[in-house]
């Protein structure tokens, strides 16, 4: 079976960690799945013209907001040119409104609701035992309907929603990075945590109500391949990475006393979150080895109130001067700063 892995980035520069980690924690179908990662900025013929030459038997294809247009176009198009290929979705702009994407796109196979890793490998189990499933008087339906965390379409056409998966334990996920050289002159995403302690009503990393966090020691022993490898930076994705305080501490002060001189390690934090003892290590750090995004919804207090926003104004201002007098200035962009200190 021949499976392709799809993702539509935002610059050549940027890495899809998703179907990375899809393939990484398939593990016993590694040899069948292939990664191909395109940009919005390729032409549509292009994209559409590779995932034909590699004709796959399943293409999944990663869903955000900053290509759902795009892949829209591919859903409508591929179908004509490889009608034996089953095609799933994945990701947030898909998982939550799965039965509406799938009428929309009727040659659709089906969605991956929420985290993929355990959902795909199990789809991948089902594909290769579905022929002597059959054979032995087993519907597909049977077949699928046991899958949590997918919406398919039954042998009558109806969109199944089943029941979404129970969230993953974050340190059971391969390390994707073995062959770094795979990601030369891109950016380098990592994740220590999934899920968001905060509930802003606009966003959907509200509707998953569990953080969690890889083991400690396990992020230390990955960050220091990153460091002997001296890749230019690692991106952090965790939605707020400071939410914890001593899982933040460990990780800065590893980095801090690694320093390689030329890792430049980013992190997405709440400024009003951070404390005393946090700013003071940052500020023993070497100019440019960490960078902040500072996330600022809103300077209306009767924004954040209403959005379900739980953020302190006054201290998240004061703590932001603190680090704008680490020598590089902040620039404002959309909700965030970005802050290299």
């Amino acid at each position: 079976m021949k499976v392709l892995l799809a993702a539509v980035n935002a610059k050549y520069i940027h890495s899809n960690l998703a179907v990375h980690s899809l393939k990484a924690y398939a593990r016993t179908y590694t040899e069948e799945i292939e990664v191909a990662e395109y940009t919005i900025n390729q032409t549509f013929d292009a994209i559409l013209q590779d995932i034909y030459r590699r004709k796959p038997d399943l293409l999944g294809i990663s869903c955000y907001l900053w290509n759902i247009e795009y892949v829209g176009q591919l859903l409508r198009e591929l179908p004509k040119i490889l009608p034996d290929t089953k095609i799933w979705l994945g990701g947030p702009e898909v998982s939550y409104d799965a039965k509406a994407v799938l009428e929309q796109y009727p040659k659709v196979e089906g969605v991956m609701c929420g985290e993929g890793e355990e959902t795909f490998a199990e789809l991948l189990r089902v594909y290769h035992e579905e022929k002597g499933a059959l054979c032995s008087g087993v519907k597909r339906d049977e077949l699928f309907s046991d899958i949590p965390g997918i919406a398919y379409r039954n042998k009558d056409k109806a969109v199944i929603q089943n029941d979404f998966r129970p969230v993953i334990d974050l340190s059971t996920i391969p390390f994707v990075y073995d062959h770094i050289e795979d990601f030369e002159n891109r950016i380098i995403y990592y994740e220590s945590s999934r899920g968001c302690p905060f509930s802003c009503s606009y966003c959907l990393s509200s509707i998953d109500k569990c953080l969690r966090f890889r083991e400690i020691e396990l992020v230390k022993k990955e960050l220091q391949f990153f460091i002997d490898k001296k890749v230019p930076q690692v991106k952090f994705v965790d939605r707020t990475f400071n939410c914890r305080h001593d899982h933040a501490m460990a990780i800065w002060t590893y980095i801090h006393e690694h320093d390689n001189g030329i890792t430049n390690f980013h992190f997405e934090v709440s400024a009003d979150l951070l404390n005393e003892k946090e700013i003071a290590l940052i500020n023993r750090m070497r100019p440019g080895l960490i960078q902040l995004e500072i996330g600022v919804q809103s300077a209306n207090e009767i924004t954040i109130r209403e959005i379900n926003r739980t953020m302190k104004i006054d201290v998240l201002s004061t703590i932001v001067d603190k680090i704008k007098k680490r020598k590089q200035c902040a620039s404002a962009s959309r909700s965030y700063r970005r802050i290299a200190v």
